[in-house]
């Protein structure tokens, strides 16, 4: 399972395995941007990283982060574009991809969806038993996403089965 924090700067991507009940993180990292390439450039270089990752991890699934918009929308349309790379690596791939909300993230990994960045790290920390806490952010918040699709994919798969049978 693949998790992707896009950011036209840096986009943070985490694998976690689920094995007995127990996660583990495979991999870990980003993909760091040069802030004085064109946008078209910079987004290339997210794509062509992303797809190298895939293609090394062979990851099942994705999840990636819903866009939302904040105070700053110069910034939120920065992660949309990083967002459509990291869509089209996926789907280039072949492999589905689930979306979350950063509130679904947060309840999933902290227990409460208005957890700061902190406490995100912290367990995500805990949870995949990692020796300290995933830097910077954007690593943490992918492993957080990673780990919200692991906890949360079985049951969306057994509403909709149940939703089949009716």
């Amino acid at each position: 399972m693949l998790g992707i924090d896009p950011g036209t700067a840096i986009t943070g991507y985490g694998l976690v395995r689920e094995e007995n009940g127990k996660l583990a993180c495979e991999d870990m990292g980003c993909v760091l941007t040069r802030s004085e390439l064109p946008l078209a450039t910079r987004l290339l270089q997210i794509y062509d990283e992303l797809r190298e990752i895939i293609e090394r991890d062979k990851p099942d699934c994705a999840a990636i982060e819903q866009l939302f918009f904040n105070v700053n929308a110069k910034s939120a349309l920065a992660v949309g574009h990083a967002r459509g790379v990291a869509l089209l690596a996926c789907a280039k791939a072949g492999i589905p991809v689930a979306e979350y909300t950063p509130l679904q993230v947060k309840m999933a990994v902290a227990g409460y969806g208005r957890a700061d960045k902190k406490q995100v790290q912290s367990m995500v920390k805990l949870l995949l038993a990692l020796d300290q806490e995933p830097k910077p952010d954007d690593v943490a918040d992918a492993l957080a996403i990673a780990i919200c699709h692991l906890s949360t994919a079985p049951y969306l798969e057994l509403i909709s089965r149940d939703g089949e049978r009716r």
